[in-house]
């Protein structure tokens, strides 16, 4: 085993790495971290009650159970496995990263960053709107003036404030989302208890809605299936998963949140057994709160609220969405001659759309569910729910911004503006009020296309976990070492994405526009940062190849010579190169042979190994990102003392378009002319320049 060394401490400024560990951040106890969770995963009880009746009817119920077994069986195992594949927290991208090499790999990246962007704008956006939604439809709202009282200027307003908020500076603080998500769940408790308590104490209720379930009677506009058995049933919820996916996001931010969770005091920074674990118990723990919370909100929701107080208000103007509302319940007291929503009784219909849970906080429903309940607990339900939904943005947000410039300015496909703070708030704000304008601020508008951000990075953490699990088991037959478990939940899930893909294209279509946004960019970037150095240093393979080059460095009037093995004989390459350039036997001759590895790379540290035979140096590079680059911090590391040296090149037959091809994509390809630009950028000072020979 050689033990690489890296070279003199200012010479090997590190590269950015997408695994270094986050600094900075105090860690704590698992279950405190949790919360941080908690303001991505558990505000979406602000809106998912509502969806869920909106998507699945009366056999919400049902449908969220199907939810929370895919949660607890599907979606915990996964990032389980995550968790302890990616301790760092930076999730199933970093995974794919690992295990996908080269330009596949990046373009992977690329996409999943796509998919990833989806997701946190869609955080950011929809949590404003069904924030909106709460302050604009309080009763204390109505002595507002009407501006204040417009869902899409409200919303435009809190994505505003989001971003003031950024740019004055914005740390994750433990202790603050403990507080937000305490009240919240304390809160939302209450109203669940009560409502099932009313339910056990009112148990026509749920007779009447199972009536309805058993019946066939399941308030779907366009119900997947028809018939009223068991199986049937069954097989409509299980097909209805789909459209309650939104359940299952802030897993992602459940592992991004790992670098903050204190572990063992022995733990092994690249493997934290101990940090591990509590992560591991940190997204059981939430999954369990969260999978009580969807179920009974869902019971509560669907049985003590009146299906046409779920209505969406925005569409009931659309004749096509009236006829198909009126096929499957009753609303004809409020339609008129014409066929139309009565104006004088529009306002009485869809006041539980987007908040169904703050609708029986303020007792706005026909049942006396509790005594608390009322104007003052549902202002302060609404307030709670305001917070942790603007929270859950500001945490996107963070999230948004340290995973862009983590991977595109270490790929050279994003310039270094790109990690200043300032810009990419203003650019992500920008993106936000764009995104809410397209969908004028509507919670369920923007549904799918969070879904569709959700599903598609819990599909590329199960393929991840798959692929992983086949690699380490490589020395076992195919049926042993296929991980049929995890197969079999990537399969669920990737039917889930598609069939939401299908179904509701808005979120794909969003997402294409961020991946093409992405890729168009980050393929110039990459053009235009060609002739950066991106050098981070040697590694060398050995001490005696470390002494040599500290030697190589006080030669006077070196020359180096690039070199191919397998060409030409080492004697054969020096006397031709001694007579082409008329050098006499006294001029020291360095060869060099470099040896490409991923040419996807941007940044570099190549491995480096030096021999002195037959009287001559060789200087043999492995790991090369690009040759043109290697071959000028050669030189460049030997111009800092003694004499620039100078670089003997022959001529290339290659075309000169194809050769710059080569280059981007291959690293080599131009090679003399790339030499000599480099080194004029990095080396401003013409008398330290080395020069570039042709012969």
């Amino acid at each position: 085993m050689h033990n690489p060394r890296s070279l003199a401490a200012n010479q090997s400024a590190a590269a950015p790495s997408a695994h270094d560990e986050p600094q900075g951040h105090a860690q704590a106890y698992w279950l405190l971290v949790m919360c941080l969770t908690g303001v991505d995963y558990f505000s979406t009880l602000g809106y998912q009650p509502s969806i869920a009746f909106k998507e699945a009817g009366v056999l919400a119920p049902l449908a969220t159970v199907v939810l929370v077994i895919m949660t607890l069986l599907g979606a915990v195992p996964v990032y389980r496995y995550v968790a302890g594949e990616s301790p760092q927290g930076l999730g199933s991208i970093a995974m794919l990263e690992r295990l996908v090499a080269g330009w596949r790999g990046k373009f992977l990246v690329l996409v999943l960053l796509g998919f990833a962007a989806t997701d946190f704008v869609l955080t950011k956006t929809l949590s404003a709107a069904d924030a909106a939604a709460h302050l604009i439809h309080n009763p204390l709202a109505e002595h507002l003036p009407p501006p204040a009282r417009d869902q899409l200027y409200v919303t435009m307003f809190l994505l505003v404030l989001l971003g003031a908020m950024f740019l004055r500076g914005y740390r994750e603080v433990i202790g603050l989302a403990v507080a937000i998500v305490s009240v919240y769940l304390l809160l939302n408790t209450l109203i669940i208890v009560s409502g099932l308590s009313y339910l056990l104490g009112h148990p026509k209720l749920l007779v009447e809605w199972w009536q309805h379930v058993t019946r066939g009677e399941w308030r779907l506009i366009d119900p997947p299936l028809q018939g009223t058995g068991g199986w049937t049933i069954a097989l409509v919820s299980l097909l209805l998963f789909p459209k309650m996916a939104l359940g299952l996001s802030g897993f992602e931010t459940g592992v991004a949140v790992m670098p903050l969770v204190r572990g063992d005091v022995e733990d092994d920074p690249q493997q934290p057994a101990g940090r591990i674990r509590n992560t591991r118990k940190l997204l059981l723990t939430a999954a369990l709160i969260m999978s009580g919370m969807l179920l009974g909100s869902a019971m509560v929701t669907t049985t003590l609220i009146e299906p046409a107080q779920l209505l969406d208000k925005h569409k009931l103007h659309d004749p096509a969405y009236l006829a198909k509302v009126r096929g499957v319940m009753e609303l004809e007291p409020y339609i008129d001659e014409r066929g139309q929503v009565r104006e004088d009784r529009i306002e009485e219909l869809g006041r539980a759309h987007e908040r169904a849970l703050a609708y029986l906080a303020h007792q706005e429903g026909p049942y006396p569910i509790c005594p608390l309940f009322g104007v003052w607990f549902g202002t302060l339900y609404d307030l709670s729910t305001v917070v942790i939904l603007w929270f859950a943005g500001a945490s996107a947000m963070s999230a948004l911004l340290n995973l862009v410039p983590r991977y595109l300015p270490r790929y050279g496909m994003a310039p270094e503006w790109s990690r200043k703070f300032v810009w990419m708030v203003l650019f992500f704000t920008g993106v936000n009020l764009t995104v809410t304008l397209i969908f004028q601020a509507q919670v369920d508008a923007q549904g799918s296309a969070y879904a569709t951000g959700v599903m598609v990075l819990i599909c590329s953490a199960c393929v991840a976990t798959v692929i992983d699990r086949w690699k380490k088991r490589a020395h076992l037959g195919w049926v042993w070492r296929t991980p049929w478990a995890y197969v079999a939940i990537t399969a669920f899930f990737l039917y889930t994405t598609l069939v939401i893909l299908w179904e509701k294209p808005d979120g794909l279509k969003i997402a294409l526009c961020f991946i093409g946004v992405i890729v168009v960019l980050s393929l110039a970037s990459r053009v235009w940062r060609s002739t950066e150095l991106r050098f981070g240093g040697f590694q060398f393979y050995d001490e005696q190849s470390r002494f040599l080059w500290d030697s190589m460095k006080h030669l006077e009037f070196p020359v180096l010579v690039p070199h191919r093995p397998g060409r030409t004989p080492l004697a054969e390459k020096e006397r031709t190169i001694r007579e082409i350039h008329h050098l006499d036997a006294s001029v020291p001759i360095v060869f060099i042979e470099a040896e490409l590895g991923d040419p996807s790379e941007f940044w570099q540290t190549p491995l480096m190994r030096v021999k002195h035979e037959q009287g001559a140096f060789i200087i043999q590079v492995t790991r090369c990102a690009s040759i043109p680059h290697v071959i000028a911090a050669l030189a460049l590391e030997l111009s800092k003392v003694g004499k620039p040296p100078e670089i003997h090149f022959g001529w290339s037959d290659e075309s000169p378009l194809v050769a710059n091809l080569n280059f981007l994509l291959f690293g080599q390809g131009n090679v003399p002319w790339l030499v000599r630009e480099l080194i004029i950028k990095a080396e401003p000072d013409p008398e330290r320049q080395p020069k570039v020979v042709i012969g």
